[in-house]
């Protein structure tokens, strides 16, 4: 097999006309499988983990599907490196969906459809695409034979729409062992395009995530009739506090990342002054960014949002006890201080405990990885601009940090004027240009060789 030691080895592009239109046929082909992950448990990945350990058998690797809990499926495969001392790299995607209602969309949400050179349906950017790209891929070198220089560990799971505890958490938690070696992953969520100007597209990166801090809220009372006063009525209590949690404003807080970010993308579109001069100004900086401020706007502050109410049980009864539900997002290093504000805001008669939570994560900008991944994005595209960003939420890369492994976003596509990427995540008429396929495999064919 070829060795891919060699800088001039790892820059020749060797990937197939197979393998384009492989990435196409795979996206659809797994958005047909429908994943939807109603949460509770209410989802069944395995037809689709079938999927890809058929094609990952056939490039001659050995997956393993492994299950928590009946039918709710993960695969993990290992490609050897050609250099034993190399650290690992974790490649991940996850096999579920969040629902799609049918009625809303403009095809069969689980069509596949391929028209006017875009693929339709739901996961086609999150992320049965990746999944599908990471397939193309690999099975392009086994046909080349080509190995990369360190061993790859391939992840595809269960459950990353929901707690996670059928996929990464299991994974992490229970079969460690797979993932030995690895020191950095790659997944979802970065290296797709952002029309910032006229002819300047730029590219991020994702190198952190909020953490997630999902909260449950409970407010005790009298229970009575409701024709007479309460001063201890459950409701109101709840209501109080949930209006004080919508109502406040959370202080700016720049993590290494995001203050990355901030700088790299002032020094692009010539706005300043920077987050490094005394004259900065957040909001007016953010101004001037025009789109690009979408990249950031979401992570200069911790967030809770209110999602969720249940109290009560008819309209003259007062009851004893209301409850609920926040999305709360938390900085890499903020989660005390989100803590004790949540503790300020709900005040003496309203609990709160963490329904769900996971970690925050960041991730070095000034790594070698991070460097490889920035020129082969702009290798592909010259005129393109990587940029580093934290996600506002979050992904599998939360759960796979249990290990050590830190993780960066990139599932490259080159997106044309207009095409809004954020508003199709978890949206109606969520769809990818062939094209854009195109790209993305060629730059992680690229990216996954130099690594």
């Amino acid at each position: 097999m070829a060795d891919m030691h060699s800088p001039e080895q790892a820059a020749a592009d060797v990937i197939d006309a197979t393998a384009l239109d492989e990435a196409v046929a795979f996206t659809s082909g797994l958005i047909r499988i429908d994943t939807s992950n109603r949460g509770g448990g209410d989802c069944r990945e395995r037809p689709a983990a079938e999927y890809v350990a058929e094609r990952l058998a056939a490039a001659g690797l050995e997956p393993v599907l492994l299950e928590r809990t009946p039918g709710r499926t993960n695969v993990v495969a290992r490609i050897e490196g050609t250099d034993p001392a190399a650290d690992a790299l974790l490649v991940h995607g996850h096999l579920d969906v969040v629902p799609a209602e049918a009625a809303d969309w403009s095809v069969d949400p689980f069509s596949g459809e391929v028209r006017d050179g875009v693929v339709w349906g739901r996961g086609a950017v999150d992320m049965k695409n990746m999944d599908a790209m990471v397939l193309a891929v690999v099975r392009s070198w086994a046909r080349a034979g080509i190995r990369p220089r360190r061993d790859i560990v391939l992840a595809f799971t269960a459950d990353e729409e929901d707690s996670a505890v059928d996929g990464s958490g299991f994974l992490a938690d229970r079969h460690p062992g797979l993932f030995e070696g690895c020191t950095e992953g790659i997944s979802e969520s970065g290296a797709f395009t952002v029309h910032a100007a006229p002819r300047l597209p730029l590219y991020p990166i994702a190198a952190g995530e909020r953490g997630t801090a999902w909260l449950r809220l409970t407010a005790h009372g009298t229970a009575g009739h409701g024709s007479k006063p309460n001063p201890a009525n459950a409701v109101s209590r709840l209501a109080h506090a949930v209006a004080r949690i919508a109502d406040h404003r959370w202080p700016v807080r720049l993590t290494p990342t995001v203050r990355a970010a901030l700088t790299e993308l002032g020094e692009i579109l010539g706005v300043g002054p920077g987050p490094g001069s005394r004259q900065f100004d957040l909001d007016a900086f953010l101004a001037k960014l025009g789109p690009a401020a979408g990249l950031v706007e979401a992570t200069v502050r911790n967030s809770a949002t209110p999602t969720m109410l249940d109290a009560g049980y008819k309209v003259n009864v007062i009851p004893g006890r209301a409850t609920a539900y926040v999305d709360g997002r938390f900085l890499p290093g903020g989660e005390e201080e989100f803590a004790a504000t949540l503790d300020a805001l709900t005040g003496p008669d309203v609990d709160w405990e963490y329904h769900h939570r996971e970690t925050a994560l960041e991730a070095p900008v000034d790594s070698r990885t991070f460097g490889v991944l920035r020129e082969s994005v702009e290798r592909f595209d010259p005129a393109g601009r990587v940029v580093p960003f934290c996600m506002a939420g979050g992904t599998d890369a939360k759960q796979f940090s249990r290990l050590g492994i830190t993780g960066y976003g990139f599932a490259p596509l080159k997106l044309p004027p207009g095409f809004d990427y954020w508003s199709l995540f978890h949206g109606v008429d969520e769809r990818v240009p062939v094209d854009a396929l195109h790209f993305g495999t060629r730059v992680l064919d690229h990216a996954l060789r130099a690594l």
